[in-house]
C-alpha cells in the first residue's frame, strides 16, 4: 500500500532527539500526528492547505504552518495543498471570491471588476501595484468574499477527503470479502 511506501521517508519523534540542531523544535514537530498518514490527520491537512492557500503574498506555508501546530494535522499535506494557488490560478480564484462576496452581500458589496492588469515580468514593482490597485478596487465584495471562500474550500476539503477515505476502505473491505 502507499502508505506502507512513503512511511518510511516521514520522521519519527525519536528523529527529533538523534538530530542535534532538531531537538528545540520537537515540541513543536514532534507530535505523531503532524507527520501521521490516517484519515483524520489527511483531512486535516487538506483543510489548512486549501484555507491558507488563498492567504495574499508568501505567507501561505507559514500560515499553514501555524494551523498546523494548533490542530495537530499532517504538515507535508498542508503544504503541497497551500501549491493549489498559482499566478495562473490566483486571479480566476479571486474573481471567485468577489462573486461569492456578492453573493453573501446581496449584491450590497457591486464590486466593478475591471479586467486584470497585464503582468511585466521585467517590472515586478510596478506589476505588483498595479495588481493590488485591481484588488482594491473590489472592495467589500472581496472582503467578505474572500474569506467566506477559504471556509467553504478547507470544509468541503476536509470532508471529501474523509467521505473519500471512507469510500476507499469500504471497496478495500469488500474486495477483501471476494477473495476470502
Amino acid at each position: 500500500m502507499f502508505r506502507r511506501k512513503i512511511r518510511k521517508y516521514l520522521p519519527t519523534t525519536d528523529h527529533f532527539d538523534r538530530l542535534a540542531w532538531a531537538r528545540p523544535f520537537k515540541r513543536f514537530f514532534g507530535h505523531p500526528n503532524i507527520w501521521a498518514l490516517n484519515r483524520k490527520s489527511i483531512a486535516g491537512g487538506v483543510a489548512a492547505g486549501l484555507f491558507c492557500g488563498l492567504i495574499p503574498g508568501p505567507f501561505q506555508i507559514f500560515g499553514s504552518l501555524i494551523w498546523v501546530l494548533v490542530a495537530k494535522v499532517n504538515m507535508p499535506v498542508a503544504f503541497a495543498v497551500t501549491l493549489y494557488t498559482n499566478p495562473i490560478t490566483i486571479v480566476p480564484l479571486y474573481l471567485i471570491a468577489v462573486a461569492y462576496g456578492d453573493l453573501l452581500l446581496g449584491g450590497m458589496g457591486q464590486a466593478n471588476i475591471q479586467p486584470a492588469p497585464d503582468w511585466n515580468w521585467s517590472a515586478w514593482g510596478e506589476s505588483t501595484n498595479a495588481m493590488l490597485d485591481w484588488i482594491w478596487t473590489m472592495g467589500p465584495s472581496l472582503a467578505v468574499g474572500l474569506p467566506a471562500l477559504m471556509v467553504t474550500l478547507s470544509i468541503l476539503g476536509y470532508f471529501s477527503v474523509r467521505l473519500a477515505w471512507n469510500v476507499g476502505v469500504r471497496i478495500a473491505v469488500v474486495r477483501r470479502r471476494k477473495r476470502r
